[in-house]
């Protein structure tokens, strides 16, 4: 039967309704993930139209999942950690949601604290175990929604909760309706959907989220949750791994609408911001990160890159405030003892630091050539080079120009003499068999000894 489709406003065949489909057995999908090897990325050559939704946003699990992989953190390091997403956030709250536990009191004290402070966005969620008591307890917190665990891949439904998926899903609906009961809007976190049956478990069990929402009159978001990291961004992949074809069946069989759909991921096999960005581009309005991907184990989706990808993908970083990320990054490693890799983007120490001597020429020449942007406009964090063995001359006297804030015809020149003996130096010192990059500090001893004229003028431009 044909019927017009009000979406894409041509005639196309009537929707099959998917119904749950009890096996006597789990499937596993061995010949994708055979465990013993490394798993197969399945290719049907289906490809599925980009449904980008008007609005996409951030939402963040930084108190959530990213507690789950180190130590806690402190309520003033938490408190402190949100007044900077805020601030990041912008006018428009591009940082829609923060979620936290509930479960010790340090946890309320600090969800408590960041409450108290008022702000719409990024506004507190929490994530929560499928109980009455749960829904009662942020239910008398005040918050308006929380994220309940909806496991929905039969390496879940059968082998850890050993139910049949009939079974898995009713109980999964018993809750959502004590949510609604609680006055609560759910946000449920299909676990596992890269290896669940898509058509078998994880559509008709959203269709009966969508009937229940909508008799309730309450939102039901879904998360689809990429536990594992194996979800896919490119195109013409099969089920159950491809993001762009979990995004099209959420949307086209199960109705759900974009802006309650979101996309959790992880980075096992380094496709965590890939497939953030395939998510929104194919139906999502949300993602899900975390601060610098901190979580189980390989991490989330960092929230710095896809604040990045925003940018990249609208054009605009619709008033958020990019140079909190550095804030953000420092405060990490200078209070809380987190030690960002130095290769990180966006927020290692050397991610826009050069050490080859041909790039720091570049540099020197014009930033341009070999920074990715302005960083010191976007991140407050100014293009720098390290000096070792292979810097060069321009890299000293690029190096010397950033320190000292050297604009224009006061700019050194590589050719200066003084240039050339502090270069002497530093080959002496790798002909000896250092191994070790030359320090700040350094490098100020060697401008004490060959150009101290440059303290004179840094004292000049401090006494104007």
């Amino acid at each position: 039967m044909l019927e017009l489709n009000r979406k894409s406003n041509v005639l196309e065949e009537e929707t099959y309704r998917y119904e749950v489909q009890d096996l006597k057995n789990p499937e596993l999908y061995r010949d994708i993930y055979p465990y013993n090897e490394i798993p197969k990325i399945s290719f049907n050559h289906r490809h599925v139209p980009m449904q980008t939704p008007e609005n996409i946003w951030i939402t963040d699990t930084t108190f959530r999942d990213g507690q789950q992989s180190r130590s806690p953190y402190t309520v003033k390091q938490i408190t402190d950690i949100f007044d900077m997403m805020h601030r990041l956030s912008g006018p428009k709250g591009i940082l829609r949601q923060t979620e936290f536990f509930v479960y010790s009191e340090k946890d309320r004290d600090a969800l408590y604290k960041c409450m108290e402070k008022g702000y719409e966005f990024p506004e507190i969620t929490t994530w929560i175990r499928a109980s009455k008591n749960d829904f009662q307890l942020v239910k008398d917190i005040g918050i308006k929604e929380t994220g309940i665990l909806v496991s929905c891949s039969d390496y879940h439904i059968y082998n850890k909760l050993k139910l049949t998926r009939r079974q898995a899903m009713d109980k999964y609906l018993a809750v959502v309706a004590e949510a609604f009961e609680a006055g609560l809007r759910p946000r449920c976190h299909f676990e596992d959907i890269t290896r669940a049956d898509f058509y078998g478990f994880v559509v008709p069990f959203a269709n009966e989220l969508m009937k229940m929402s909508k008799q309730a009159g309450i939102p039901v978001k879904i998360r689809a949750c990429d536990t594992m990291g194996y979800g896919v961004p490119y195109i013409g992949t099969a089920l159950p791994r491809s993001v762009s074809g979990i995004m099209y069946g959420l949307r086209t069989y199960s109705d759900v609408p974009s802006e309650w759909l979101e996309w959790h991921g992880h980075n096992d096999f380094y496709k965590a911001v890939a497939n953030a960005s395939m998510a929104w581009l194919y139906g999502a309005s949300a993602v899900n990160c975390s601060l610098f991907g901190i979580g189980e184990r390989t991490g989330n989706i960092p929230l710095e890159a896809m604040v990045m990808e925003y940018a990249e993908l609208r054009g605009t970083t619709d008033g958020m405030d990019t140079t909190v990320i550095t804030e953000l990054a420092e405060y990490y490693e200078k209070e809380i003892g987190y030690e960002i890799p130095p290769m990180t983007p966006f927020v290692g120490r050397d991610f826009n630091v050069t050490r080859a001597g041909i790039h720091a020429d570049g540099l020197l020449k014009d930033e341009e050539i070999y920074n990715i942007f302005n960083t010191e406009k976007i991140l407050n964090r100014p293009a720098a080079v390290s000096i070792s063995n292979v810097s060069g001359h321009a890299a000293i006297a690029f190096w010397i120009n950033r320190r000292f804030r050297l604009e224009g015809s006061d700019q050194v020149d590589k050719k200066a003499p003084f240039i050339a003996k502090m270069k002497e130096w530093i080959d002496a010192q790798y002909a000896a068999d250092r191994q070790t990059i030359i320090s700040d500090e350094e490098m100020l001893a060697l401008v004490t000894e060959y150009a101290p004229f440059l303290f004179d003028i840094e004292k000049q431009r401090a006494a104007k």
